[in-house]
């Protein structure tokens, strides 16, 4: 007969296992942040699927550095940045990198109703999703992860410009695909 018992293990001596790297500490470190770091994979990801590998990778890269863990730090936060970072690392993968015409980014105007407010947390990710691989990441660092223009373009590699300007794009088009969805046309 075969049973489990779960007993509530205190973060620190997670941690000591995982980098003993003890499965059972893994398993129970990844069931307890799966959730919450697949909402940051989603948001960068073009579907699920792509998701779930930026997902898996991440943990492997959690499980691979846990020793770099600071006692003391957010455990929380020290994995949702590797889950960014690996998201970035995916993104480079899978672009090829082309200017963007700066000419074509133009300001939001405010008067139109508040689009994102009338529609559910489901739709806005799928929104976010339908986004190119630059728009998504640029507008996940900026409105999600508060990441400046300047962190932003270093740590992909573009000018501070561009940033802004897949921003305002990043904008535009959702604006363009919640207003779509909502009211049936396309502006």
């Amino acid at each position: 007969m075969d049973f489990a018992l779960y007993l509530q293990t205190k973060e620190g001596d997670l941690i000591k296992a995982c980098i003993r790297k003890e499965r059972w500490a893994q398993q129970l470190l990844y069931e307890e942040y799966y959730s919450s770091m697949m909402g940051v994979c989603l948001r960068y990801a073009n579907n699920e699927e792509d998701a779930l590998d930026i997902l898996h990778e991440g943990f492997i890269k959690v499980f691979k550095h846990i020793a770099r863990y600071q006692p003391g730090t957010s455990l929380n936060s020290w994995i949702r940045r590797i889950m960014v970072n690996t998201s970035i690392d995916y993104y480079r993968k899978s672009i090829r990198r082309r200017t963007e015409d700066l000419e074509t980014a133009y300001e939001l105007s405010a008067q139109d109703a508040d689009a994102v407010s009338q529609c559910s947390e489901h739709q806005i990710l799928e929104a976010v999703q339908q986004l190119s691989p630059a728009y998504r990441t640029v507008f996940n660092l900026y409105v999600i992860e508060g990441y400046s223009h300047k962190e932003i373009a270093d740590m992909l590699t573009i000018t501070e410009s561009t940033s802004r300007s897949n921003l305002v794009k990043a904008r535009l088009k959702l604006k363009e695909i919640l207003m779509s969805r909502l009211y049936g046309y396309e502006e």
